[in-house]
C-alpha cells in the first residue's frame, strides 16, 4: 500500500465543530468531511426554502500571478480568462491534449495580474501539476494555496439577508459569478457569489484560523431565518436537481466538453494556442455532424433509485448510462442524469427505462434542470 493510500484523511479547520454538532463524517477525496448532521432531506429543504451553511474547505485553491498570468491561463485552460474583468469569475475547464476533461474550474480574477483557480478536491493535485507544467516559459507563478484558505458557503433564499447583517460589503452590487474582498463578522474574506445548489448564495474564502469564528457568527445570524448546517449529501442532491455536473460522474477524462454538452466553455476565438485546441476542434466538428450522447434528466415513475453506471434501455437495447441518481426531496420521486443516444434524448420520449438489477424500470425523459428557482 502506498503511503498516500494509508495516510489519514485531512481535516478542515472546522473539524472539531462538525463533530461537536454530531455530524456523520466521511472520507471525501482524502478529506474528512461532514456527510450530514441530521436528516439529509431536512438539510436539502432548508437550502431550498431558507438557508444552509456548508464547509467546503476541501476545494483546491491555486493562485496564478505575475505579468503573464492571463496568458498562461489562456494557454492552460479552454476559456478566455484574459477577458475576465477584475472582480469577476468564470466557469471553465482544463483539458488534456486529447481534449479529455481533467477538471471543471471556477477562476476568479482578484487583481490585474492575480487569479485564483478553484479546483475540485479530487482533482486539485492534478490541476496544480498541470498548471505548473504548462507555466514553463511564462512569466507567471503557480502557487498551491490549499492550506491558505478555509471555504464556507451560505446557500438559499435567506442567504443575502443573513450575510447583510454581518457585512457592509455591497452584496446587492455583487453579481452572479463575481467576487469582492470584504469583512464578514470582523473576518477578512473574499466574498463570492457562484454556488452549486441552484439557489442564490455566497462563498466566503477566509484564513483557516478565522473559520470557526465565522461559522459561529453565521450560525447565530442565520438562526432566526432558519439556517442549519448542511453536509455533502444534500449538496449532491441539490446540484443534481439543478442539473449541475459533478466531476467523475458527468465529466471525465474520457469525455470532451463537447461530449458533455458544454462545448460553449471552449473559446476557439481567443488569441494563441491552448492545450487541447486541435483535438477539441475535431470534437466540435464531430459533434456537429454526429451528435454524441446527450445529457438528459430522467424522472422515475416508480420508487426505485437509479445509481451511476446503471444502463438506460429502450426495448431491451442499451441506449445510455446513468451518471448520477438520487431521491429528489423537491420532486418527491427518484431522479437521474444520464447520457443517452441523441435519438432518445427529446423530453417525453416514450419507452425509456433504467435497468435496475435486471428489472427495466420506466422513466420519463425531461429537460435539465429538474429544478429552477424563481428569480
Amino acid at each position: 500500500m502506498s503511503s498516500n493510500a494509508s495516510a489519514a484523511p485531512r481535516r478542515t479547520a472546522l473539524d472539531a465543530l462538525h463533530r461537536s454538532l454530531g455530524a456523520t463524517m466521511t472520507d471525501f477525496a482524502g478529506w474528512d468531511m461532514p456527510l450530514r448532521y441530521g436528516s439529509e432531506r431536512d438539510e436539502h429543504l432548508a437550502v431550498r426554502t431558507r438557508a444552509g451553511l456548508f464547509d467546503l474547505s476541501h476545494m483546491g485553491e491555486i493562485t496564478v500571478s505575475g505579468p503573464q498570468a492571463a496568458a498562461l491561463l489562456d494557454f492552460a485552460l479552454v476559456g478566455n480568462i484574459g477577458g475576465v474583468k477584475t472582480g469577476r469569475a468564470r466557469y471553465t475547464m482544463i483539458c488534456r491534449a486529447d481534449g479529455g476533461i481533467l477538471d471543471d474550474l471556477i477562476v476568479y480574477r482578484l487583481a490585474d495580474t492575480a487569479y485564483m483557480v478553484v479546483a475540485n478536491a479530487s482533482n486539485a493535485q492534478v490541476v496544480l501539476d498541470a498548471l505548473t507544467e504548462r507555466a514553463e516559459g511564462f512569466d507567471a507563478e503557480v502557487r498551491d494555496d490549499r492550506d491558505a484558505y478555509a471555504l464556507l458557503a451560505v446557500q438559499g433564499p435567506e442567504s443575502p439577508g443573513i450575510l447583510k447583517s454581518l457585512t457592509d460589503a455591497d452584496l446587492d452590487g455583487l453579481k452572479y459569478y463575481a467576487g469582492l474582498p470584504g469583512t464578514v463578522a470582523g473576518v477578512p474574506a473574499l466574498i463570492a457569489r457562484t454556488g452549486y445548489t441552484g439557489e442564490d448564495g455566497f462563498e466566503l474564502f477566509v484564513a483557516p484560523a478565522d473559520a470557526a469564528k465565522l461559522w459561529q457568527a453565521l450560525t447565530e445570524a442565520g438562526a432566526p431565518a432558519g439556517l442549519i448546517p448542511c453536509g455533502l449529501s444534500c449538496r449532491d442532491t441539490l446540484r443534481l436537481e439543478a442539473g449541475m455536473p459533478l466531476y467523475g460522474h458527468e465529466l471525465t477524462t474520457s469525455l470532451t466538453p463537447f461530449d458533455a454538452g458544454l462545448g460553449r466553455v471552449v473559446k476557439f476565438e481567443k488569441d494563441g494556442d491552448f492545450v487541447g485546441r486541435e483535438a477539441l476542434s475535431e470534437a466540435a466538428s464531430r459533434a456537429a455532424t454526429r451528435p454524441p450522447r446527450v445529457l438528459v434528466g430522467l424522472v422515475a415513475e416508480g420508487r426505485r433509485v437509479p445509481r451511476a453506471g446503471y444502463p438506460v434501455v429502450v426495448a431491451g437495447e442499451v441506449v445510455g448510462e446513468v451518471t448520477s441518481g438520487a431521491p429528489s426531496p423537491t420532486l418527491g420521486r427518484p431522479i437521474a442524469m444520464a447520457y443517452v443516444d441523441a435519438v432518445h434524448a427529446a423530453p417525453g420520449t416514450a419507452g425509456v427505462g433504467v435497468d435496475i438489477r435486471g428489472t427495466h424500470e420506466p422513466y420519463e425523459v425531461v429537460a435539465l434542470p429538474f429544478y429552477k428557482r424563481e428569480k
